[in-house]
């Protein structure tokens, strides 16, 4: 009977990774758009006045809300807020892998059809500085450059060392994180932004 009950439990639908339920989750819009007969990809330049990240480079997206039935949904109504776009006008093309920054933040991106018209002559200025686009062929013919970050982790100062092996001597493994760069005109995508871009670059190749 036991073993019938996990097992029967194990079969249900189970997070995506453990944490997942705590994370921050974060849901974004990959934009194409159409110009001059030509695909592009679209991205925002976060506003000058915004808090965090002001002049970033990102797709549009954000925060998931416990309102928000999906993270597609979630996705669908940060891209309306910044830019201004009926959500009914976006076709979904495929949704991509989660990016996994750390067990405490999951970003969840999604590869859909925008009309850049529209676009345009509706961005939230409070929010957005500009909007820009890159073609999808300048994408798959030029390679971004790469640059390492080491990550070392840091114990916070009650961190109970007396309960580990080795204590204050124990040797923390240390890392590093691929940071990529694509320059295109005036432009610099990284971070994030880049890493997902990347992905789904790296796909269509």
């Amino acid at each position: 009977m036991f073993l019938e009950n996990v097992r029967k439990k194990l079969h249900e639908k189970q997070s995506l990774f453990i944490g997942e339920e705590t994370a921050f989750r974060s849901a974004v819009l990959i934009p194409l758009v159409e110009v001059d007969g030509e695909w592009h990809i679209l991205f925002e330049v976060r506003s000058y006045k915004m808090r965090r990240q002001p002049g970033d480079i990102s797709f549009p997206g954000g925060r998931i809300d416990s309102t928000d039935p999906t993270p597609f949904a979630a996705a669908l109504r940060e891209t309306s807020e910044e830019l201004g776009v009926n959500p009914t006008t976006v076709t979904l093309i495929h949704e991509l892998s989660p990016y996994i920054a750390s067990p405490s933040f999951v970003v969840y991106p999604f590869v859909a059809v925008i009309n850049y018209e529209q676009i345009i002559h509706s961005y939230n200025k409070d929010e957005v500085e500009e909007v820009f686009t890159v073609p999808v062929k300048w994408l798959l013919d030029h390679e971004p450059s790469m640059h390492l970050v080491s990550v070392e982790p840091k114990p916070s100062p009650d961190f109970p060392f007396e309960k580990i092996m080795n204590g204050a001597e124990y040797k923390w493994r240390t890392s590093s994180i691929q940071e990529w760069f694509f320059e295109y005109d005036k432009y610099i995508i990284w971070g994030l932004t880049a890493r997902i871009l990347k992905h789904f670059i790296d796909i269509l190749k």
